[in-house]
């Protein structure tokens, strides 16, 4: 038999090296993996400093802009804030006594700063160094209570 000598012969080690050249080892995409995963709980790990941020914004925005429109609205009407007692819920439902000049709901739920809770009002205000609103409104902060994180319209 005659031997064709113009195709070159294949040996394993070369097709070995094919192989390898075709596409990732297991190992190179674990790897990739991982350092995704890493670069992911990071990036999630940050997010929290990031959001905290906007919370307090959004609470500060709430006392100093909406709240301060809607009592507003409230004293032209009524011809005074409401008290401590009557509180928030004042602006839902007319108090006892102010019906006849009552003209809400001045906001349609009791509302709640970006943690969850309840806002505070306080009339007259012990805190607000703008005494001509006279009262006091404040979110407790991340914590839920009273302390130097309080949100408040005194700072």
């Amino acid at each position: 038999m005659f031997k064709n000598t113009h195709l070159p012969q294949s040996t394993p080690q070369k097709q070995a090296e094919k192989t390898r050249k075709e596409g990732f080892t297991l190992v190179e995409i674990l790897i990739v993996i991982a350092i995704i995963a890493t670069l992911a709980t990071v990036a999630i790990g940050n997010l929290g400093g990031i959001f905290s941020g906007q919370q307090e914004k959004t609470a500060s925005l709430f006392i100093n802009q909406t709240a301060k429109l809607v009592f507003t609205s409230y004293k032209l009407d009524v011809g005074s804030y409401p008290t401590t007692e009557q509180g928030l819920k004042a602006l839902i439902q007319a108090p006892s006594g102010k019906e006849s000049k009552w003209k809400g709901p001045y906001i349609d739920a009791m509302p709640e700063d970006p943690w969850g809770n309840p806002y505070q009002y306080r009339f007259p205000g012990t805190r607000n160094i703008n005494k001509s609103s006279g009262y006091d409104i404040w979110s407790l902060g991340q914590d839920g209570v009273e302390s130097a994180d309080d949100i408040g319209n005194w700072n």
